[in-house]
């Protein structure tokens, strides 16, 4: 299937709300608030040095979306990238449009001297984690764990 990434501009703010909504309603883990949601691709989409968003279209319709944030790690030796958010819809599953979201976005990596790309997925989620690790990632022996310093 032929798709597009288009980079995410302040006038994709609404399309990019409906996607993130329909995947934090899928997740069921994280709750969906539009206020927060908004201001944080507001300051993402206005510094580029944090991270990308972009659509992922097919025949100009916005089908998902994939979130791209920077960091820099001492253990990898530079910048590495997160793969903070990755959305298709259900009915564009199993398609391919996975797989080259995980290529582009490895090319954008690459062109940004990026050293490694990390993602998270849920636990229960093995379909995922299946597909992640056909496409080249490896689970590591550590916990992922998190403090909110502001919680929402």
């Amino acid at each position: 299937m032929k798709i597009d990434f288009k980079l995410a501009e302040n006038i994709d703010i609404e399309a990019l709300l409906i996607l993130i909504q329909e995947l934090y309603e899928l997740d069921g883990c994280i709750v969906f608030n539009a206020v927060v949601a908004r201001n944080a691709l507001i300051q993402l989409l206005n510094d580029e040095s944090m991270g990308q968003v972009w659509l992922i279209k097919c025949q100009s319709k916005a089908i998902g979306y994939v979130v791209l944030t920077l960091g820099y790690s001492l253990e990898y030796g530079g910048r590495d990238a997160f793969i903070d958010e990755l959305y298709i819809q259900a009915n564009y599953q199993r398609q391919g449009i996975g797989k080259q979201t995980i290529n582009f976005l490895e090319e954008v990596c690459t062109s940004l001297n990026v050293q490694v790309l990390h993602l998270e997925v849920e636990r229960k989620n093995t379909s995922a984690q299946s597909f992640y690790r056909r496409v080249g990632f490896e689970d590591h022996n550590r916990y992922l764990m998190t403090k909110w310093l502001n919680k929402p």
